[in-house]
C-alpha cells in the first residue's frame, strides 16, 4: 500500500513540475471556448470511462 502511495505522490510531483515549467511554453489562446473545454473535458472523459466499465466489467 505504501508503494502505491509513493507512486501516486511521485507522479503528482512530476505532473506539477511539468505544468509549472512547461506550461508557459504552450501557446494556448485565452478564449471562453478553451476554458469551457478545459473545465468539461475531465468530467466527459470520466463519464466515458465509467460508462465503458459498467457496460464491459472486464474492461
Amino acid at each position: 500500500m505504501a508503494g502505491f502511495i509513493i507512486k501516486v505522490f511521485g507522479l503528482s510531483t512530476l505532473i506539477s513540475v511539468a505544468i509549472k515549467y512547461g506550461a508557459p511554453y504552450l501557446k494556448v489562446s485565452e478564449t471562453n471556448t478553451t476554458a469551457f473545454i478545459v473545465v468539461l473535458l475531465p468530467s466527459i472523459l470520466m463519464a466515458i470511462a465509467l460508462g465503458l466499465r459498467s457496460r464491459y466489467p472486464k474492461f
